[in-house]
């Protein structure tokens, strides 16, 4: 079975076997995650329901990426920049690709241990922000005075 998931801005098709390099996800090399946002899921020319359908891959490791060179010139004026970069990634070995079923957790969505059960409810408690005030303008002089 394969399946189509979107994480980190890009789309990758994956197996169960598979092993890919992501945008840098939270979690350790070992740790399990699920990748929720399937776009597509089938099994040879069959389409499955890709609402039902979850994608858990396991972590390897953190890594990064090849180095970016970015050079800047500008003819004539001795202006010259180098800079490079280096992305952070996860690599993932595809462990699962199946119904909702699968036994994975999602490293994400996990709360932190001691914390309140539901972290969005002191946003809803907080009071209003009071609106700073506002200078008034400066009153337009006439010819007459």
């Amino acid at each position: 079975m394969f399946a189509v998931v979107r994480t980190g801005g890009k789309q990758y098709r994956v197996a169960a076997g598979d092993k890919i390099a992501v945008e840098k996800l939270a979690g350790e090399a070992g740790d399990t995650v699920v990748l929720g946002d399937v776009l597509l899921a089938g099994d040879g020319a069959d389409l499955a329901d890709a609402g039902k359908v979850t994608v858990s891959a396991e972590i390897i490791a953190q890594a990064k990426s090849e180095k970016v060179i970015v050079f800047k010139k500008r003819r004539r004026h001795n202006y010259r920049r180098k800079a490079g970069h280096r992305q952070q990634m996860t690599l993932l070995r595809i462990t699962a690709v199946g119904d909702s079923k699968a036994p994975a957790r999602k490293i994400a969505e996990e709360p932190a241990k001691g914390a309140a059960p539901n972290a969005d409810e002191h946003l809803h408690e907080a009071e209003p922000v009071k609106k700073a005030a506002t200078k008034a303008a400066p009153s337009k002089k006439t010819e007459d005075q």
